[in-house]
């Protein structure tokens, strides 16, 4: 079933990104047929994004920038909205909403460079344009950086979330990726090796909508805590304790599948100390499996393997 919702943002900035790219590659390839631009220097032969951006389809670069960057932006902000809210898995500690807020603030920074770096072209205001460049770059890979350390906090608290870890190596990778093609990138563009200082930037942007994309991984789950439901978050509150424990407490009443048991550990081992302890108390609630009662449950807790079991999370 289609479900919509905030992982949208990302898409439709993607999109957009890309759309923007490819109608500028495909005009300057096709319908100029390679033209040779004003702010293109006289010995290079392929034109770069901006050379593209400060000609006839400025207005497309200008508009393709600001819908890319406030939808990656709102998506930032929902990411940080729906923790807050329960919807996603929280951030807990003071740290994890530090790392938040400097994502959000440098990802607005480099949204004014990428804008403002279209409006000044590198024809008209070259030096400008270079400035808000570095800006740009340097916003979003900082934005980057803080993202993957919240993430990677959030990866070791929430080991039942593979989702969580998937999303830290692509924005590492991305990190990793995108600095060593802007350094090479920038040394190109100073040393006047502008054919290989062109290719490296198309690479880039390329690549930059690769990232803009993976936060529809963040995003998705969230379709499943609509209507009030929080991820395994009951009546909306977390509850640390001394044991390491998140949910509410043992002899707390609560419909939380994961309430009241360990953070780590995968999800069945959860499942089997919640119906062993309820086979102890005489229960023998299912709650959470399918096919066998407490006793059954707690058997297999206690070490014995159920062959052709099925697990529901």
């Amino acid at each position: 079933m289609f479900r919509l919702s905030y992982w949208v943002f990302p898409v439709i900035s993607g999109l957009v990104w890309c759309g923007m790219l490819l109608g500028l590659l495909l005009h300057w390839v096709i319908d100029t047929n390679e033209k040779h631009y004003a702010s293109m220097s006289h010995s290079q032969t392929i034109a770069y994004i901006s050379d593209i951006g400060a000609s006839e389809l400025k207005p497309l670069f200008i508009a393709g920038c600001c819908v890319t960057t406030v939808f990656l932006d709102l998506s930032f902000a929902s990411d940080r909205w729906l923790r807050h809210r329960g919807r996603l898995v929280p951030n807990t500690t003071i740290g994890e909403k530090v790392l938040s807020g400097l994502t959000i603030a440098f990802a607005i920074v480099g949204t004014a460079g990428l804008i403002l770096l279209s409006i000044f072209d590198t024809l008209r205001h070259p030096t400008l344009h270079d400035i808000f460049l570095l800006v740009f770059l340097a916003g979003y890979v900082l934005s980057a950086i803080f993202i993957c350390w919240e993430y990677g906090r959030l990866g070791i608290r929430y080991r039942e979330h593979p989702v969580l870890r998937i999303s830290f190596w692509i924005k590492l990778t991305f990190v990793v990726v995108e600095v060593l093609l802007a350094v090479a990138f920038v040394s190109c563009t100073w040393t006047d090796h502008y054919n290989a200082g062109a290719i490296f930037e198309w690479v880039i942007a390329f690549i930059f909508s690769l990232y803009v994309f993976s936060f529809y991984v963040d995003l998705y789950p969230a379709v499943y805590t609509r209507h009030g439901r929080k991820m395994r978050v009951t009546g909306g509150q977390y509850h640390h304790h001394h044991h390491h424990h998140f949910g509410r407490h043992r002899g707390a009443a609560s419909s939380d599948d994961t309430d009241g048991y360990p953070e780590h550990g995968n999800a069945q081992e959860r499942y089997a100390a919640r119906e062993m302890e309820e086979a102890t108390t005489g229960s023998g609630s299912e709650r959470g499996l399918t096919g066998a009662g407490g006793g059954a449950a707690a058997a297999a807790a206690s070490g014995g393997a159920n062959a052709g079991r099925t697990w529901h999370f």
